[in-house]
């Protein structure tokens, strides 16, 4: 049996009740979005395909597509900046796109392909070559691909030929997660950001790295060890991820780059974009799919400093983690997957809101544009490309999943459009380098098939769900909760080793959050009921704000921020003022 908490994550996860949350239009039996669906489904559908065949035609067994040339990139290496006859002998490409597609087909409901996919990666990958790789970028999508690809190559439903899949994708799953291994030998044990495959970490190889380059390791290496049953990945990524934690500040944040040899930082402004997004992703979601309880007092402490320092009403700003400071005001394209984290949090009402200025940028410039300066409401002037990520598509499905509400279709539908209005060409399709003109880049990234197209399908036909729990990885690889994946609960218990047992007044005063509850379970009852508004939020112990002290007050919904007792007798956030 799972832990009790766990069972409460997993059931928010995924498949929060419809009923906890008002729904504007009842769609169960709604002829007309059930037909938008279908129509909606055969266009991402069909999305798909062209970027997938054109990528086998143009570009395979090589990394990535470029659809404007209908030629290829090796662009998970540096082997990418060579011409081809420069490659290294025998080098026949990593098929970092084939890889990165292949759970997707299966939630298409393409077997026969998946099938092809896995026999040729058995019999071709070789992962022993001459080449310098991104630690990060090569875990979240070779490693994360593989291991899930292994998985749903074991599931029965998935009827691959009997006797024709031997475990081959866990074997090079295991062989790069050891040639991962050398770049966690420094002495932080915070692993190199680069590494070559063959040869290991260079000499005079940089030092630097960012936060979720090596704090958004666990979830592909910790899986990779339960299917193995070696703990050393899961062993290296966590004594990674727990020596990142230790260099928090007093506020619970951290910057954006460090160095692994010293453990210093490098850059103290930090935000939930770019450098430090996943970190937050895999602290709760290794919480859902290990079970351990670190992972959520880690999450815990850093949502809440998140909530404090970086939010500015719906946007985050960027802050200095020494001070709170805000230092950046921006919206980065990666930022818009805080929203489908917050949905697993429970926290909708905040989810909501920031999703909704994501839609609204999206809707001026008919995509997402890189870098949005919130200060001076423009374009930054370098960074207005739009290379078809995924974040948006993200939120809005697991904000649909949460609601039922038919305006995420809605949004979907207008992603959908405006992919195949400016991005789509005969080739596949194309990243935008200016959204002001639309003009086009020669790359099609394989997160577009990996993520953005898998979400817009998902969003649309959610048949894979159904009665399966799985967490998607950073990168939209699905991976199973499973109870023999959790720790498991001591045999006896005494004080020193429960998890919880709130008297009822702690329990009363307590975040849902901290009881690890939906927030829209929660409701305060004592004078009458007052509605719990977001995962941090405590309310006030009357319903009109009165107080005699500090203690009869909450928890700001908003802002995480604890109220006080005013002069008067009133709760409010009198020291903030």
């Amino acid at each position: 049996m799972l832990p009790r908490q766990v069972v409460k994550w997993i059931l928010v996860f995924l498949v929060i009740s419809p009923s906890l949350f008002p729904v504007s239009v009842s769609e169960a039996d709604s002829s007309y979005w059930s037909a938008k669906k279908r129509h909606m489904k055969k266009k991402v559908h069909d999305m798909f395909y062209h970027a997938y065949e054109n990528y086998l035609t143009h570009a395979f067994p090589h990394d990535e597509l470029k659809p404007l040339s209908k030629s290829f990139t090796d662009s998970l290496s540096e082997l990418g900046n060579l011409k081809l006859e420069h490659l290294p002998q025998h080098y026949n490409g990593s098929a970092l796109t084939l890889i990165e597609s292949m759970s997707s087909l299966v939630i298409m409901g393409n077997n026969t392909e998946f099938e092809r996919a896995v026999l040729w990666l058995s019999e071709n990958l070789n992962f022993d070559v001459d080449a310098r790789i991104n630690l990060f970028e090569c875990n979240i999508r070779v490693l994360g691909g593989l291991v899930s690809a292994h998985i749903l190559a074991t599931d029965s439903a998935n009827r691959l030929v009997q006797g024709s899949y031997k475990n081959q994708l866990l074997t090079l799953a295991e062989d790069l997660g050891r040639r991962f291994l050398p770049a966690f030998d420094t002495p932080t044990g915070l692993p190199y950001a680069w590494i070559n495959l063959k040869y290991g970490v260079m000499e005079n190889e940089t030092t630097e790295t960012s936060t979720s380059g090596c704090g958004s390791l666990i979830l592909e290496m910790g899986a990779l060890s339960r299917l193995t049953g070696d703990p050393i990945y899961e062993s290296a990524a966590l004594r990674a991820l727990r020596r990142l934690w230790s260099m928090r500040s007093s506020l619970n944040l951290l910057g954006t780059t460090l160095d692994v040899t010293t453990g210093e930082w490098i850059e103290y402004s930090s935000g939930i974009g770019a450098g430090v997004d996943s970190f937050y992703e895999y602290l709760f979601k290794a919480h859902i799919l290990f079970g351990k309880e670190d992972f959520w007092r880690m999450f815990h402490s850093a949502y809440l400093a998140v909530q404090k320092y970086f939010r500015h009403g719906p946007w985050y700003h960027e802050a200095d983690m020494r001070n709170g400071k805000a230092t950046y005001w921006q919206l980065t394209s990666l930022q818009a997957f805080w929203p489908g984290l917050q949905v697993l949090v429970g926290d909708i009402a905040a989810a909501n809101s920031s999703h909704r200025e994501f839609v609204h940028v999206w809707k001026k410039f008919g995509v997402l544009p890189e870098r949005y300066l919130l200060d001076h409401l423009m374009l930054h002037p370098t960074e207005k490309y739009y290379p078809l990520r995924p974040e948006l598509a993200e939120s809005t499905f697991y904000l649909y999943q949460a609601t039922k509400d038919p305006w995420y279709l809605e949004v979907g539908e207008s992603i959908v459009n405006s992919l195949n209005s400016y991005t789509k060409v005969d080739g596949g399709f194309a990243s935008i380098r200016d959204v002001t003109t639309m003009q086009l880049e020669d790359h099609q990234h394989s997160f577009f098939l990996a993520e953005t197209c898998k979400y817009l399908y998902l969003l649309f036909d959610d048949s894979f769900l159904v009665d399966r729990n799985y967490v998607f990885t950073t990168e939209g690889h699905p991976l199973p909760v499973l109870s023999s994946w959790h720790d498991r609960l001591p045999e006896a218990y005494i004080p020193r080793n429960w998890t919880f047992l709130p008297s009822e007044k702690q329990a009363r005063r307590a975040s849902a959050m901290t009881l690890q509850v939906c927030p829209a379970t929660s409701l305060d009852c004592r004078h009458r009921c007052q509605q719990v508004k977001s995962a941090c939020h405590i309310p006030d112990a009357r319903s009109d704000h009165r107080c005699f002290g500090d203690e009869e007050c909450g928890v700001d919904a908003t802002t995480c921020r604890r109220r006080t007792c005013s002069m008067a007798g009133y709760c409010g956030l009198w020291l903030f003022i």
